[in-house]
């Protein structure tokens, strides 16, 4: 019998250019657990709320390329999808985070925000 596989979760890897300043910013800001931090100066780590895992790589220099953000002001570098958008807006609002937009209904009905982690990583949330 053939089964048909299922795709069971998504683990998006972010690269930032200090990893203790992002664990720092997804833990303390935004409510997630750190699951681990791997490597002797550390290089790798990821954070957890719920259903949502991000893996955070260290990657020297620029994440993204000069320019790149002048030309693709809205490229999206993880969405994590949510019940209570409007309370997790409101608590990431008291936490200071940087916003590239703020929550709003899109014309296809989805309430969405996205905000910037100290990487320069676009992170949309969406209910």
């Amino acid at each position: 019998m053939n089964e048909e596989p299922i795709l069971i979760a998504a683990e998006p890897q972010l690269f930032v250019p200090e990893l203790s300043a992002a664990c720092a910013f997804y833990v303390d800001r935004l409510g997630f657990t750190l699951m681990f931090m791997h490597g002797d100066p550390p290089f790798y780590a990821q954070v957890r709320r719920g259903g949502a895992c991000l893996n955070l790589r260290h990657t020297d220099g620029e994440v993204f390329a000069r320019g790149f953000r002048d030309r693709e002001a809205d490229a999206l570098s993880a969405t994590v999808t949510v019940q209570g958008i409007e309370a997790l807006a409101r608590a990431f609002d008291a936490a200071g985070v940087e916003w590239h937009q703020r929550l709003k209904r899109e014309i296809w009905g989805a309430q969405t925000f996205i905000l910037r982690d100290p990487g320069g990583n676009l992170i949309a949330f969406a209910e």
